[in-house]
């Protein structure tokens, strides 16, 4: 499986990686390997679009049908069978696949997880094997090769080490994991959807009840906390991966935070604005 892996999915993408780095460092682009690494990270997007917009679009229905779940449930509650029933009818009028979303993550997990292995490679080799060892994975063109260890500094950030070991020397590379958790913050909001009891009254939903002190489902719950703890993780795996990962990373979250916007709109992160703004 790893050799499939390898094969099928890591050496094509260092390949274009070093193709483009190739090109950049031709025509003399100051700091290729780091633009190589955006560049790289912006075709892939492309790539994966319509499958995360196949997955977005079914994430919006099924945000939009929320509150009439929420309605069923409450008005059927206690007879599961007719909760079933009238959800699959929902689903039906509404034209939604609760599955919809699903296989365009199945299909983008290993794509994703290919360009973090090819991006592991790249910036944590030392200059003494990274020759040698890039050009194993090069296909057997002479353009593709290496003659040289390439710069791993992007405006003067050395991409091959981690924020926490530079942090004595350069103070200010805590913005690194900073703007990773920032980011994935901001991407991670738009996702939400607007609050249960708005979303029952926007849509013209008669509004339920309210029960003392009534414990939040699971899925509410995990999103509130995800919401906070999900963007903590990813700037604590940026402080202590290297630089060229958080590069990637950022780019990969300000593309996908642009195509959310545009198939969703600004999400849960337009009342938190608002909020803001009063």
């Amino acid at each position: 499986m790893s050799f499939i892996f390898n094969e099928i999915l890591v050496r094509p993408i260092i390949n274009i990686l070093l193709a483009i780095y190739q090109i950049l460092f031709a025509i003399h682009v100051p700091y290729a390997l780091g633009f190589s690494i955006i560049i790289l990270t912006v075709i892939i997007r492309f790539i994966l679009y319509p499958l995360t917009a196949s997955q977005l679009k079914a994430s919006k229905k099924m945000q939009q049908i929320a509150p009439h779940l929420s309605h069923l449930k409450q008005k059927h509650k206690g007879d599961a069978k007719r909760i079933q029933q009238e959800t699959m009818k929902l689903y039906k009028e509404h034209g939604v696949n609760p599955a919809a979303g699903c296989l365009p993550i199945v299909i983008q997990l290993p794509i994703i997880w290919a360009l973090y292995s090819v991006l592991q490679k790249v910036v944590g080799l030392p200059p003494s094997t990274l020759v040698s060892e890039v050009n194993k994975l090069a296909y057997s063109f002479d353009f593709l090769k290496l003659s040289r260890p390439w710069d791993q500094y992007f405006f003067g950030i050395p991409l091959g080490q981690n924020p926490s070991g530079l942090l004595k020397v350069m103070p200010l590379i805590m913005l690194v994991p900073a703007i990773t958790a920032f980011l994935q913050f901001i991407q991670s909001k738009m996702m939400f959807s607007k609050p249960k009891e708005q979303a029952l009254m926007e849509q013209g939903i008669e509004k339920i009840k309210k029960q003392p002190k009534k414990e939040e489902d699971f899925a509410a719950a995990f999103q509130k906390q995800s919401l906070y703890i999900f963007p903590v993780m990813i700037g604590f795996f940026s402080y202590s991966f290297p630089i060229g990962l958080s590069l990637y990373w950022n780019t990969f979250t300000l593309f996908g935070i642009l195509q959310q916007y545009k198939i969703q709109g600004l999400g849960g992160l337009e009342e938190w604005i608002k909020k803001k703004k009063k």
